[in-house]
């Protein structure tokens, strides 16, 4: 998806395409969270610093998004940034016309209200509407053999990832999905149900997903081990670090959303345990949708 064209005859249709394919991106990740009622009310009472935190955040992510799996492949931070941009802005334009079509957003509303809804909405749908290319992309134009080029041979998806860029991709998939339960009252719930024999399983099965999830499964975009390298190479390589970064960001969205406010420290480790496995999923599914 390409939203700006280097050739002096600007693509017009390629570039409302691109504007569709961000929009569709945003609600397919955003969706679920827009028709939560948590999301709708942590709009209203939601402490403005977190939430300040957490655009600011979504900023240099959405910047460092771009360059890896965005609209096009960047060359320049420059473009990075224009593309941080306006999928940010699509995230936002999205929220706001799905949460009004919904009566969610009303005429009668504060201004802080309705800002704060649509603030936190637009994260998750920016982080959509950024990965609306690889979700969504569809055939070019002839290649003039008779032949139709697909989205999936751009330089975007043929572009190599170092291993810091494989950690940066499992954060964003671990943000994403714990994004989706983190504002819930079901993870305080859990917390008080669960053992600590409770806890110990989910962090085994966690780990043993994550890493069948990405390594064991013939999964497009899966890793191949090389021949000679130990099986515990890839555990140790990705899976652990992947775990604790969703154990990281798991622990950041239950802070941001109030969920470890006047909660003992038990239950919040115990939250973080909960958390950290759809978040591990979530990392370990990253480079194969991404």
């Amino acid at each position: 998806m390409r939203f700006l064209s280097a050739r002096s005859d600007f693509d017009h249709n390629r570039f409302f395409a691109g504007i569709a394919r961000g929009i569709a991106g945003a609600l397919l990740f955003a969706l679920p969270m827009l028709m939560t009622m948590e999301m709708w009310e942590l709009g209203f009472y939601m402490d403005r610093t977190r939430l300040l935190v957490l655009l600011l955040i979504n900023l240099p992510l959405l910047v460092i998004l771009s360059d890896k799996v965005g609209f096009e492949e960047t060359s320049t931070w420059r473009q990075a940034i224009r593309d941080a941009n306006i999928a940010y802005a699509l995230g936002i334009l999205a929220s706001g016309l799905i949460l009004v079509a919904m009566g969610v957003v009303k005429a009668d509303q504060s201004f802080h209200e309705i800002i704060g809804m649509i603030a936190i909405q637009a994260v998750p749908a920016s982080i959509g509407a950024m990965l609306g290319r690889s979700q969504l992309g569809g055939q070019s134009a002839d290649n003039g053999d008779g032949d139709r080029d697909t989205d999936n041979d751009d330089p975007v998806h043929r572009r190599e990832t170092s291993y810091s860029g494989e950690l940066f991709l499992m954060a964003v998939g671990a943000l994403f999905l714990s994004l989706n339960v983190a504002p819930t009252e079901e993870m305080i719930l859990l917390s008080y149900k669960m053992s600590p024999w409770h806890a110990l399983l989910v962090i085994a099965a966690s780990l043993m997903v994550m890493h069948g999830f990405v390594y064991a499964l013939s999964f497009k975009g899966s890793h191949d081990l090389a021949e000679g390298t130990p099986s515990w190479h890839a555990f140790v390589r990705f899976t652990l670090p992947g775990y604790v970064i969703a154990g990281l960001i798991s622990t950041y969205c239950l802070w941001t959303f109030h969920r470890t406010d006047d909660v003992g420290s038990t239950q919040i480790l115990m939250a973080i345990v909960i958390l950290s496995f759809p978040g591990a999923i979530g990392a370990a599914a990253a480079r194969l949708i991404l």
